[in-house]
């Protein structure tokens, strides 16, 4: 039996539509994706299913979750989004940042994301601390994404593939560089950059590295790095589950 998802108004859908054609000029005139990619899963992730708190949204608009350590940075996110979103004050912030995650990747050449509206903003932000540590290995990213979040391994290798956008700031994370030699195109490529080992001034974190040393994570790392439509379309599929978790 499929998700039951939540009707919302043909206003609504209009709103999403409208959204989403604004968001792609945004993110290609401002070369953001990366970013917005961030704030969508930075959003989603801190969803607990033991207690049914946290998740995609809308809580990371308020200044007390910015803050948090994992978020720095966001804050441009949110930023560089709200004149949109004062445009279309019908829209969820919740579905909004979500919509913003989908866009990226597919502005960028990615896969088409489902997109299914409908999620009710939440006023109090999650608690610190629920979002993965990329200094941690296999076992950390099996106790957030797997045992909070309820997700499997195979979602944790393909949406580690999605750091093909973007790079590390020294600022923010502690971490300098980018996983890629092209950080503003979504494909296959931070699997084969993976497996060819440490190349000047690409990226590697301990999260990364522990792909490949895991024995369950590296097959699939492995596959995605010589075959990605196959890449794209568990993508698609874990980013769709992290955006609706809750």
């Amino acid at each position: 039996m499929g998700k039951c998802y939540p009707t919302v108004s043909e206003e609504y859908e209009a709103a999403v539509a409208k959204a989403k054609r604004k968001l792609r000029g945004l993110i290609a005139d401002k070369k953001c994706a990366p970013l917005m990619l961030r704030l969508a899963w930075h959003s989603a992730g801190t969803f607990d299913v033991a207690t049914r708190t946290g998740g995609p949204f809308g809580t990371m608009k308020n200044p007390a979750e910015q803050a948090h350590g994992a978020n720095a940075g966001l804050d441009i996110a949110v930023r560089l989004l709200e004149p949109i979103k004062e445009q279309l004050p019908i829209l969820s912030y919740a579905d909004f940042y979500q919509l913003a995650g989908v866009v990226a990747v597919e502005v960028t050449g990615g896969p088409e994301v489902p997109f299914h509206p409908g999620r009710q903003d939440k006023p109090e932000p999650p608690p610190e601390g629920r979002l993965p540590d990329a200094t941690q290995g296999s076992d950390h990213l099996r106790q957030v994404f797997c045992t909070q979040m309820g997700l499997s391994d195979k979602d944790i290798v393909a949406l580690s593939g999605g750091h093909t956008l973007g790079r590390c700031h020294k600022e923010r994370s502690g971490f300098e560089g980018a996983w890629t030699s092209n950080p503003l195109i979504f494909d296959n490529s931070y699997f084969k950059e993976l497996l060819c080992g440490e190349k000047e001034g690409l990226l590697q974190l301990p999260s990364d590295k522990a792909l490949l040393a895991d024995p369950a994570f590296r097959p699939l790392a492995e596959k995605y790095a010589v075959d990605e439509d196959v890449f794209f379309v568990d993508y698609a599929d874990a980013h769709l589950k992290l955006s609706e978790l809750g």
